[in-house]
């Protein structure tokens, strides 16, 4: 009887110890590297109408603003008043002079995807929703009188501009 049980015993032991003692099996799930980017659409700090004014500059000619400039732009801002006025109006003066980085009419509509996320990351520090990308795309496909300086002061008198 004790040799069975010692028998028993030992073939039990030698189960477990060849059922115990596999190699360790390294499974990969073949994750997708996807970039995760920061959501800056919940903005809640207004810009002063300095850091506007350069931002916007620097947007728009690709260069910063100099320092004299800044100070005659922000003056008229501070004549006229109204900020959402005084800021289209330096828009608008901003698009009728010379030296302006935006890309032509013609590359908007036959890159219409890149043109979009484009805008948005150089005006919005950000990427578009697809939801806002169908928007734009069909808006602009559908509306052969918009032209890129459209877009672009749509953009910069928008509330979310306002704000970082």
């Amino acid at each position: 009887m004790r040799s069975f049980a010692k028998m028993a015993a030992a073939s039990a032991l030698c189960i477990l110890l060849l059922n115990g003692c596999k190699k360790e099996t390294i499974v990969n799930y073949e994750v997708n590297k996807e970039p995760v980017y920061e959501d800056k659409a919940r903005k809640t700090k207004r810009k002063s109408d300095a850091e506007y004014i350069s931002i916007l500059y620097t947007n728009l000619y690709q260069t910063p603003i100099s320092p004299s400039q800044l100070y005659k732009t922000q003056s008229v801002i501070y004549s006229i008043g109204d900020h959402n006025v005084a800021s289209e109006m330096v828009l608008s003066n901003y698009f009728n002079t010379s030296g302006l980085k935006i890309p032509a009419d013609s590359y908007m509509r036959s890159n219409l995807d890149t043109f979009i996320t484009e805008t948005y990351k150089r005006f919005y520090l950000r990427y578009p929703s697809e939801g806002e990308k169908a928007f734009f795309k069909n808006y602009i496909g559908n509306n052969s009188n918009v032209s890129v300086e459209m877009v672009y002061t749509a953009f910069a008198v928008s509330d979310e501009y306002q704000y970082y």
